[in-house]
């Protein structure tokens, strides 16, 4: 209870009337903060009247504070800060009550959430939900759910779960503790009713969607790449082919391409799986294939874009050493020497050509070009560490000339990075 001239009914209007906007529709699935200014715009856009107001003041422009319509929440700035303290304060006592009488009801009323509307239980998932879409980073209050969740034994309960997080993260994409959340909630799921494909399949479509919103979200593509250790190997074919368009579109973003090299890393490890479910390597063969000649298509067409150069080091090492190496299905361990054959001949002169052809800096003004002669140069000299005896072979293709070209042009924009490379 607060302590003061007012009671606890007149202090958390606002709180109360927040709750109420989200228990009367649990379908929003977008929630914003928006200017007391902005709610006469949204009122004439959605055609009608929409927005909720304290029963208690009459209908004016100050008593406005939420718009509520076709599931989308707006709520005023003006009374935010309120708002988020009377909702902490109110979750943490609900908090202090659960964790004195948690047992209060039996275990099969906690299951179903069928205890009576003023147990704690129910006013910690009330009051945290409210605390959350204000402060998602507050973790007390999902440190509180995930102690009365893992309670539960209901699978619907999880989903729910994900649906709030979802909601939080239209409006806080890169919040990191609810991230982690939607991890913890999978992992519970995955232990308890093993990990249904579909909640996968839509968990990759979420990260997709904010990263359209949210670019260079690096915590949403980390979360991308954690879901495909529960990925089997025709979903990881899947998403490889989903996400080659969003990548395609989105060259600049290296998260993207970093997510695509978890993919594909995940088809190497299936290739040396015991028994029937191990991936047939000549399956695996064309994929890499059509990866780097996509890659280098996407190197010529947008110039200057590091985050391909380094898609294409991974590509490039790995068709190397995993496919063109040998035919046998032992594959040298990293730091063993590298056996030239034909075919990483054949790879080596078209990637020297490639190469060759981004040296190429027209007399312009775009630094692009610039750019692309640097991590061509980057890229060459790197695969030359990993195999040293390629350095021959480049210096034959290309000439005494051009090779200190390359190095010339390492040596101006990154003369520390030439010293690590040709000295290590």
């Amino acid at each position: 209870m607060r302590q003061g001239s007012c009671s606890e009914e007149g202090c958390f209007t606002l709180l109360k009337l927040f709750e109420h906007v989200l228990e009367s529709d649990p379908l929003i699935d977008e929630v914003g903060f928006i200017h007391p200014s902005q709610f006469n715009m949204l009122d004439e856009e959605a055609g009608s009247s929409s927005v909720y107001q304290n029963e208690h003041q009459p209908n004016n422009e100050t008593s406005r504070k939420f718009w509520n319509q076709d599931h989308k929440l707006g709520i005023s700035t003006d009374i935010l800060v309120q708002l988020c303290k009377d909702a902490k304060h109110v979750f943490l006592l609900a908090f202090e009550e659960y964790k004195r009488h948690g047992n209060a009801c039996n275990e099969s009323q906690i299951e179903n959430f069928s205890c009576s509307p003023g147990t704690p239980e129910i006013e910690v998932m009330r009051h945290s939900q409210a605390v959350l879409l204000l402060s998602s980073d507050f973790g007390t209050a999902w440190n509180a759910r995930k102690l009365i969740l893992s309670k539960k034994d209901q699978l619907s309960a999880f989903t729910e779960e994900l649906r709030l997080a979802g909601l939080i993260l239209s409006n806080s994409p890169k919040s990191e503790s609810t991230w982690s959340h939607r991890r913890w909630i999978i992992k519970m799921i995955s232990q308890r009713f093993s990990t249904p494909q579909v909640i996968i399949t839509k968990e990759s479509e979420l990260v997709e969607s904010i990263g359209e919103r949210s670019k260079m979200n690096y915590r949403a593509w980390y979360h991308r790449c954690w879901l495909v250790s529960y990925m089997a190997i025709e979903q990881v074919i899947q998403e490889l082919n989903k996400s080659k368009r969003w990548a395609g579109l989105h060259v600049a973003d290296s998260s993207c391409f970093h997510y695509r090299r978890r993919l594909m890393l995940k088809i190497l490890e299936s290739l040396y799986v015991k028994g029937g479910n191990a991936y047939d390597k000549s399956e695996a063969r064309k994929i890499w294939k059509e990866e780097l000649d996509w890659n280098k298509e996407l190197v010529e067409r947008y110039v200057g874009r590091e985050a391909l150069w380094l898609h294409r080091r991974f590509l490039s090492l790995n068709w190397i050493i995993y496919f063109a190496c040998n035919d046998s299905d032992v594959s040298p361990e990293p730091g063993e020497s590298i056996i030239m054959n034909e075919e990483i001949a054949i790879f080596i002169d078209n990637e020297i050509h490639l190469l060759e052809s981004s040296m190429i800096v027209p007399d312009t003004k775009f630094e692009d070009f610039q750019a692309q002669a640097l991590h061509a140069g980057v890229y060459m000299l790197w695969l030359t560490k990993k195999m040293p005896e390629l350095w021959r072979m480049v210096e034959e293709k290309l000439g005494t000339e051009k090779v200190k070209c390359v190095l010339s042009t390492i040596a101006q924009e990154r003369p520390s990075l030439l010293h690590h490379l040709v000295n290590v």
